[in-house]
């Protein structure tokens, strides 16, 4: 059964021509060092990797789910071609008794996991007919469930024949998403209203920023309970907030792990290397969304 490429056509091309052109340019833009000159750990960000499986979580975000669900489909579509789901990786994962099976058309609905599809299909062309997907949806999750999940995808995470990516934007700002948080000092935070135009000490776009930057430093410090904290204090709006719960969970379960030194890791780093926003805030009638990318670096 294929799960077909449902968000092609409009949330990016369904055309393999035009996407192979987008998706070409944007790889080779990547710079040799961050915006903060930390140099990428896979030069050109692409194919040196040669993973056997990719995991994808992704926030579910047309079903309530209580906690992970896994694809009953064999084959995902993208516009290049298609990409074949490890069966026995899942059945592992279904075998454990904590995953629920999505129905074709809620997996179809969800696009969290389908956007990085056309990008796994690109970066391995060379060696697609010997990578398989492990796609994992994840639910709306308790802080102690996320270490769960964390502590049971550990070894699959620091198997080095496995790659994880994970789905996430950050902060969506703006009344259309009833989150209009802004502050000007860490320790004061207020709701802003069409009244509150005067009341702006620096632009919303730098309050916004300031907020996501809070968040990117708590994830790379591979603290889950101070990360789960900022999101109970703030409420900042990250879709993959539970996808990253659990991977922060399976990084620090690979860190305390001393019985077993083949997932035991002594100096994990999470590096963000790039922030950016769909719209810089100036009113408040605005809106945006912002967007973080990171790598998670196990030595």
């Amino acid at each position: 059964m294929n799960r077909y490429a449902s968000h092609a056509g409009s949330w990016y091309t369904g055309n393999a021509s035009v996407l192979n052109e987008q998706l070409s340019e944007w790889l080779g833009n990547v710079p040799p060092t961050t915006e903060n000159g930390v140099p990428i750990p896979v030069k050109g960000a692409r194919a040196v990797i040669a993973p056997k499986r990719v995991f994808i979580l992704g926030p579910s975000h047309h079903i309530y789910l209580s906690s992970c669900a896994l694809s009953r489909c064999t084959e995902y579509e993208t516009p290049f071609g298609n990409l074949i789901l490890d069966a026995e990786a899942i059945k592992e994962l279904r075998d454990t008794g904590h995953f629920t099976d999505l129905t074709k058309k809620d997996d179809e609905a969800e696009h969290s996991i389908e956007m990085h599809l056309p990008y796994i299909y690109k970066i391995f062309e060379s060696k697609i007919n010997s990578i398989k997907i492990v796609p994992v949806l994840v639910g709306g999750l308790s802080t102690s469930q996320e270490e769960f999940y964390g502590r049971l995808l550990s070894r699959y995470l620091a198997d080095p024949n496995n790659l994880f990516v994970i789905s996430s934007d950050f902060c969506h700002w703006g009344q259309r998403f009833r989150y209009t948080y802004y502050s000007s000092d860490p320790n004061l935070a207020v709701k802003l209203t069409h009244k509150s135009k005067d009341k702006l000490i620096i632009p919303i776009y730098q309050s916004i920023e300031n907020l996501d930057r809070q968040g990117m430093s708590i994830i790379e410090s591979i603290d889950h309970q101070e990360f789960a904290s900022y999101l109970s204090k703030t409420r900042n709006t990250i879709c993959g907030r539970h996808p990253i719960g659990v991977l922060i969970s399976a990084v620090q379960e690979m860190q305390k792990n001393t019985n077993n030194t083949s997932t035991m890791i002594r100096n994990p780093e999470i590096r963000f290397v790039h922030y950016a926003q769909s719209n810089q805030v100036t009113d408040v009638l605005d809106s945006s969304v912002s967007y973080a990318s990171a790598y998670v670096y196990l030595p």
